[in-house]
């Protein structure tokens, strides 16, 4: 087992990033590096935006569990930074089992801070308490963008770990169990450094054609699944990942008549849930982090009387936990970069090879929600890729998790289904009409066995890709 010593950061995304920090940190590693001095760091946590992970990027040596800065995924790629994927759910309590090494440095935000080490966190919590927890020394960012009427939103809670672990006692996504401030030890703060600098801003292209497809096909499935009497009348909890296929999703959840006002159990908030709060549309959202446009973020604490019943703030390892999720019975909603026919979702590497960002908490959420589903359109780059291939060129959701896949053309009901039953109805109702010949094609050349696969076929797509720019 390979261990290491490192930084961890706190915030979560865009939201909550000690920002002035990492720049100053950003600057001093520069500057060594200019003056022909090795500099590097190990970055551990989710504090993926341009303000961490674009500034820092080649200054780290190491980094996990995710990351989703062009630059840092170039070096990456490269073998300049050694990156280990991980499952979100599983970093804080990897790191208190010893599994990662030992945390030199925790570098994370706070509105406020105490004289006895009570540190209010801002606009997101992630693996922040066990990072403090565990490291050695402790910088703290106060900040002052973000408001000390924040307390309140945050619910902490980090749990034992076994054999002394008990159940974590949350029945609804409204429930407390925690405190609402970070109990750091004041020996361990080597200095706090004050600023006034906002968040940087989460960015979604707008809303199109074939992502507002998308959500009215998941939308109109799930007022299906209610209808039906495979949903309880009252719903239940959504749980949404980041980008524009899930801002459009949203979207149609809270516009569909036949969608009840719902609450979410999720790893983040966009700013598809603020609007919908604000119609009444979504009652509660329990998250790690509100991952909001600038504008949005200012409305939410220009308006924090109206918000306080009605957001909750969690550890991402609280968010995330599979305990909470199967109890709750949360509906998850992730998006994939590739799906195969019988249902195998790829959602890190292009071309099997090189990582997109990284797993998330998707798989968190898909192996023990009440239902999961996995979005993408059909087609990428103009339709010279087709998402929907013969075998996936690399799994990071297998087919007994995957429930339903959908794409703008419709959406595939995987429940119940055979292996070759699940590739026919994925063709017929989610693979783009320039493929379908050619996927049919496919079970047809590997007809027998349980899943009709044929080793010197599978990847045909994808090395014809390679070879002229074209899966067609």
């Amino acid at each position: 087992m390979r261990t290491h010593s490192g930084d961890a950061f706190g915030g979560f995304t865009t939201a909550g990033n000690p920002v002035v920090i990492g720049a100053a940190l950003a600057a001093h590693a520069a500057r060594e590096r200019s003056a022909g001095r090795a500099f590097e760091i190990g970055n551990i946590g989710v504090a993926t935006g341009a303000s961490m992970d674009g500034i820092l990027a080649d200054a780290i040596a190491v980094r996990t569990p995710y990351q989703s800065a062009a630059r840092l995924r170039a070096r990456i790629n490269a073998g300049q930074c050694r990156f280990f994927d991980a499952h979100l759910s599983h970093l804080t309590q990897q790191l208190r089992y010893g599994f990662l090494g030992r945390i030199d440095w925790a570098v994370v935000q706070a509105a406020e801070i105490a004289p006895d080490g009570e540190a209010l966190l801002t606009s997101a919590i992630g693996g922040a308490p066990t990072f403090c927890h565990l490291a050695d020394r402790v910088l703290i960012e106060l900040n002052h963008a973000h408001p000390a009427a924040l307390r309140g939103f945050h619910d902490i809670y980090e749990p034992a770990d076994p054999p002394h672990r008990r159940e974590i006692p949350i029945y609804r996504a409204s429930d407390r169990i925690g405190s609402s401030r970070l109990r750091v030890d004041p020996a361990k703060i080597a200095g706090v450094v004050e600023c006034e600098a906002p968040d940087e801003g989460a960015g979604f292209d707008p809303l199109g054609e074939i992502t507002d497809r998308i959500g009215a096909n998941v939308a109109e499935f799930l007022a299906g699944e209610l209808a039906a009497g495979r949903l309880p009348s009252s719903f239940l909890p959504i749980q949404s990942g980041v980008g524009d296929i899930a801002n459009a999703v949203l979207r149609a959840l809270g516009s569909h008549p036949g969608v009840p006002p719902f609450e979410m159990y999720t790893e983040i908030i966009q700013d598809a849930v603020i609007a919908l709060m604000q119609a009444g549309r979504v009652r509660f959202a329990s998250c790690c982090a509100l991952t909001l446009s600038r504008e949005a973020l200012r409305h939410v604490y220009d308006n924090l009387e109206d918000y306080r019943s009605r957001i909750l703030l969690r550890p991402q390892e609280i968010t995330n936990h599979p305990e909470v999720i199967r109890r709750l019975g949360v509906i998850a909603m992730n998006t994939a970069l590739e799906a195969d026919i019988f249902g195998n979702v790829n959602s890190t590497h292009v071309l099997g090879r090189n990582m997109m960002n990284g797993i998330g908490g998707s798989g968190d959420f898909t192996r023990n929600g009440y239902l999961s589903i996995f979005s993408c359109p059909s087609t990428a780059k103009a339709g010279r890729i087709s998402t929907i291939v013969p075998m996936v060129t690399h799994v990071d959701h297998s087919e007994h998790s995957v429930q339903v896949l959908a794409t703008e053309w419709g959406v595939a009901d995987l429940r119940s289904l055979s292996p070759n039953e699940r590739a026919r109805r994925i063709i017929e109702r989610c693979a783009h009409p320039d493929y379908r010949d050619e996927l049919f094609g496919y079970l047809k050349l590997a007809e027998g066995g349980h899943t009709a696969h044929t080793l010197r076929a599978a990847f045909g797509f994808h090395e014809r890709f390679q070879e002229t720019g074209d899966m067609r």
